[in-house]
């Protein structure tokens, strides 16, 4: 579990198909993380077990992560979000992130306001992930917890401070962009029940 407080970004190094052919293995320079293999850590907002350590970080994914996330995009040079996972001791300083990702988002529009920047997000299928968006609510985007400005049929916006945008990958991003989508747990728990 994370939160989707992001204290670390870091280069790719490669992304491959793995030896199996129908999924891939990534790695990217480590950027201080004592992570030790079978941990997990969230890259992008995707929940990785580390199958490799040191100086470069691995991770192996699977054809089921890689249809419903922005992963398999990646290219060496690209940099990414991490997050270690959160231990029961820690601070929950952004909101419950599984980082697993329940879709792909495009950036439809970037506004920029004063030193901030405004992100107009829609969902692959959005007749079918709206419905548990809500104003004011809680988003992960790409792993980072995000608070919801406002909601539309079709696509959401939120806001990037100056921090977020020097500390994470989201300042980046251009538009048309891919990006990962998790959407509160508790929204999809509630669909569920009374859906």
């Amino acid at each position: 579990m994370f939160t989707g407080i992001v204290r670390k970004t870091a280069k790719v190094k490669s992304f491959a198909p793995s030896a199996a052919a129908d999924g891939a293995r990534l790695e990217v320079f480590n950027p201080g993380f004592r992570a030790a293999v079978g941990d997990s850590v969230a890259v992008n907002g995707v929940c990785s077990t580390v199958v490799k350590t040191g100086a470069v970080l691995g991770f192996q994914y699977m054809p089921e992560t890689l249809a419903r996330s922005a992963i398999g995009k990646l290219e060496a040079g690209e940099t990414v979000n991490l997050e270690e996972c959160l231990r029961v001791s820690d601070r929950l300083d952004g909101h419950i992130v599984l980082g697993h990702v329940d879709t792909v988002g495009k950036i439809s529009v970037i506004k920029n306001e004063s030193h901030s920047k405004v992100l107009t997000i829609e969902p692959r299928e959005p007749k079918r992930f709206m419905k548990f968006i809500v104003e004011k609510g809680s988003i992960a985007v790409d792993g980072v917890s995000l608070t919801i400005i406002s909601v539309s049929a079709k696509n959401f916006v939120v806001k990037l401070i100056p921090y977020t945008l020097a500390h994470t990958t989201l300042g980046e991003k251009r538009l048309h962009s891919a990006i990962n989508l998790e959407f509160d747990i508790l929204a999809k728990y509630l669909e569920k029940l009374c859906g």
